[in-house]
């Protein structure tokens, strides 16, 4: 049987096209459905290049766990892949999917994890606290922010002069060549 994934995304979207093509060609797993709550990214192109049906959430309506819930079970989803989603997923969904939601976090979890850490907040608290290596978590999604079982994590060296934007390139750069491989290896263990 093929495993049905959406991805849920709020930022650029390069994680969730890397996977869109890691998968592309796959008989086992099928990215079927893209859903972000952020307008301006980039999501909507990167659906239309796979041909992905894709989900703007409407944050306004303050009904946007109702919307997920409605197109996960429209689209028959087994599975979902955090990349950059900034919103909390809720128990409901949690419960919904138990074991059967991954995120990635740009820190070596438990460290710089939890509310308002993603992204640019990692790397500058993670290069403030003068730490010699950083990295990616790749985790199940609990009821709490980041304490989900870590399945994987890969290390990178941090520079003296390392700088957001340098530490960003090579987080990203791990997120990319590791992600996609345990998404794979998780879901069709199950």
């Amino acid at each position: 049987m093929t495993k049905k994934i959406a991805i849920l995304a709020s930022g650029n979207g390069t994680n969730a096209e890397a996977i869109c093509l890691y998968f592309a060609e796959s008989k086992k797993i099928d990215i079927s459905l893209i859903i972000t709550d952020n307008p301006n990214s980039n999501l909507v192109v990167i659906a239309d290049k796979f041909d992905i049906p894709f989900i703007l959430l409407n944050k306004k309506n303050n009904n946007t766990d109702k919307q997920l819930v409605s197109n996960l079970e429209k689209f028959k989803i087994n599975s979902i892949v955090l990349a950059g989603y900034l919103k909390k997923i809720s128990s409901t969904v949690v419960n919904l999917f138990p074991n059967n939601i991954i995120n990635i976090h740009p820190s070596l979890l438990p460290k710089f994890g939890g509310k308002g850490m993603y992204g640019k907040n990692v790397h500058a608290a993670v290069i403030e606290a003068k730490e010699m290596k950083s990295g990616i978590s790749i985790h199940l999604v609990n009821n709490e922010y980041d304490k989900g079982e870590i399945l994987f994590q890969k290390s990178c060296d941090l520079s003296k002069n390392e700088t957001n934007k340098t530490l960003s390139k090579k987080i990203q750069k791990l997120e990319h060549k590791y992600f996609s491989s345990i998404i794979e290896k998780t879901f069709l263990d199950k």
